[in-house]
């Protein structure tokens, strides 16, 4: 039983020779006496004829084939007839006739179609994975993901990185979100923790003097999910001594084009958009912006400050801002149609979505009649509007306005069509603020993590305003999605505990969770700074698919669940007084 062949490698150049091949019954045609099956492996389909005048024992057994059948068959490999060559197949031209067929494994009807494109319940297909795995498309999903891999250590390797592992047993440390807690066995009541990334090892490498380092890193985060996050997930981590933010912006930039034209036969320039943080905020809302089409934010609240329409008036005298975007040939929008796009603002926060139509004699709107006509000009200026089109505005404080129109941007360039295809946008974002501020704690929180460095003129001169200092971080963004971010980090004692002292850690705390990290940046840590890439989202995008869990193995629910092995489960008793662990007991009526 030895395979010579693969199905969808064989070619016209093969004809005449005899060929071993296994793998899925993909499809039966019962034309008496023949039988057509199209034999189905990882690389494609071959058609397979079982003749009742050459071979009846083959023609019996091909009988009892069915959908998912596992074969073994061996033929000769001859030439279609020109009028059954099929143009849609790789292997189109050639038919194997069928010398023996076995029967390796029958199978049962599949709950879906093993087809691509398959409309069925994602968890489903998610139930029965290992059936979903066989469909071509998610084959060639986990194909590009681990070409797009290989090349990504095929380019670090020739620019001197070293691969090198990190714990994945490791001490639970604050890093933005919710650790994934491992009991000890051996130490009673004390936990380990999944990393939520490599970020303090990685750190470590760099004072060890590693100098260039990299992981396929599997990184774990116990939060709400969504279509681009799993509790599980993957990172290209890299680290680099002696950086500064612009080489590694290069570095970066030539890998991202290699990979492209590696995997996608797509060449891209070396020198991508970039945009400051405040930037990106003001003129798409986001940090995160899709830059393949226009509709860009423009801020009018000067021009409106002075008009009589008291929501815009009400939203600025409270400190906020009013903000519109301009929908081109939007004018014929019906008023269901702007009824619906109303109420889809507010689920962003917004109170309601304000409209103008320019039209050929002026401006149309129900709150026209509280603008001066110089108002009105200004405003369609201000915007560049064109007769026929839409104006809409929103008005409120800053994050509610920009989040509402972020999304209304998008979701109106998806309505209109005006996303082109098989285009890929990249874009830096750089000079992110440091800290946020978290009005529920009533304390700043680093806005990337509490180890990356701020520009040292920033500290200096915002010391009474943290809010206005600046870090040295940077975001790839990929047609909206962000796809890596990292920044230069603290190599100096002094400064990592000052940002500890910014964020309310005290010497105390700081020693009990980071101590190992600040000792050791006083054993002559070098300068360094890393980014590391969500590899599920960057070929989620490259692949065209719609969620990363299209390209993840074996993903987990919106509810962090496998339907497939039930994961989480319950654990025996016995495993929990192992690890000290008192089981919750039930009450009777529970």
């Amino acid at each position: 039983m030895q395979r010579s062949h693969y199905c969808g490698k064989i070619t016209t150049n093969d004809i005449g020779k005899k060929v071993s091949l296994m793998g899925w019954a993909d499809n039966r045609r019962d034309h008496g006496k023949l039988i057509f099956i199209d034999l189905r492996d990882l690389t494609g389909l071959v058609q397979v004829v079982c003749d009742f005048e050459r071979n009846k024992e083959a023609l019996e057994i091909a009988d009892s084939v069915r959908g998912e059948y596992v074969l073994s068959i061996t033929g000769k490999v001859q030439a279609r007839s020109e009028e059954t060559v099929n143009p849609d197949l790789h292997t189109g031209e050639i038919e194997i006739e069928c010398e023996t067929i076995e029967v390796l494994n029958p199978s049962k009807t599949p709950p879906f179609l093993i087809e691509e494109d398959i409309e069925t319940d994602e968890n489903l297909r998610l139930k029965y994975r290992y059936l979903d795995l066989r469909r071509p498309d998610m084959q060639k999903n986990l194909e590009l993901r681990h070409k797009v891999i290989k090349s990504m250590r095929d380019f670090l390797d020739g620019e001197n990185f070293l691969e090198i592992e990190t714990p994945i047993l490791t001490k639970s440390t604050p890093e933005g979100a919710r650790d994934f807690l491992v009991p000890s066995r051996l130490q009673e009541n004390k936990f380990y923790a999944l990393p939520q990334s490599p970020q303090l090892f990685k750190q470590l490498l760099m004072v060890s003097g590693f100098d260039r380092y990299f992981q396929i890193a599997r990184c774990f985060r116990d939060e709400d999910l969504r279509a681009d996050r799993q509790p599980e997930f993957t990172q290209l981590d890299m680290e680099l001594s002696f950086i500064e933010e612009e080489e590694l912006i290069n570095l970066v930039e030539r890998m991202i084009v290699y990979v492209f034209e590696k995997n996608l036969d797509i060449k891209m320039e070396t020198s991508f958009n970039r945009l400051s943080y405040s930037d990106a905020i003001s003129k798409y809302g986001s940090d995160a912006p899709d830059l393949r089409f226009g509709m860009e934010l423009v801020d009018v609240s000067e021009i409106v400050k002075d008009s009589e329409f008291k929501v815009f008036k009400s939203a600025l005298e409270k400190q906020g801002m009013v903000k519109g975007i301009v929908v081109p040939g939007g004018g014929d929008f019906s008023r269901k149609e702007l009824d619906d796009l109303t109420e889809y603002v507010k689920e962003f926060g917004a109170k309601g979505l304000a409209w103008m139509i320019l039209e050929e004699n002026g401006v149309k709107s129900p709150i026209a009649k509280f603008f001066t006509e110089e108002q009105l000009n200004q405003l369609t200026e201000e915007m560049n509007a064109k007769t026929g089109d839409l104006l809409l505005f929103v008005a409120d404080n800053t994050s509610v306005v920009n989040e509402s129109l972020s999304n209304l941007r998008q979701t109106l360039a998806r309505k209109l069509d005006l996303i082109p295809e098989n285009k890929f946008e990249l874009c830096w974002i750089v000079k992110f603020p440091l800290l946020e501020y978290d009005p529920e704690e009533k304390r700043y929180k680093a806005a990337h993590h509490p180890f990356t460095s701020p520009y040292e003129n920033d500290l200096e001169n915002y010391e009474d305003e943290p809010e206005k200092i600046r870090a040295k971080a940077y975001d790839l963004v990929l047609n909206g999605v962000e796809i890596g971010g990292g920044s230069i980090r603290n190599h100096r004692k002094d400064v990592q505990e000052k940002m500890f002292e910014i964020l309310g850690i005290n010497k105390e705390e700081a020693r009990e969770k980071f101590g190992f990290l600040l000792e050791a940046l006083e054993y002559g840590a070098p300068p360094h700074g890393g980014i590391a890439f969500g590899l599920d989202r960057l070929i989620m995008l490259m692949a065209g698919a719609g969620s990363i869990r299209e390209v993840i193995p074996f993903p987990k629910t919106a509810n962090a669940s496998c339907l497939m092995t039930g994961a989480p489960s319950e654990v025996e008793i016995k495993q929990l007084k192992e690890l000290n662990i008192s089981p919750k007991t039930k009450s009777k009526k529970e």
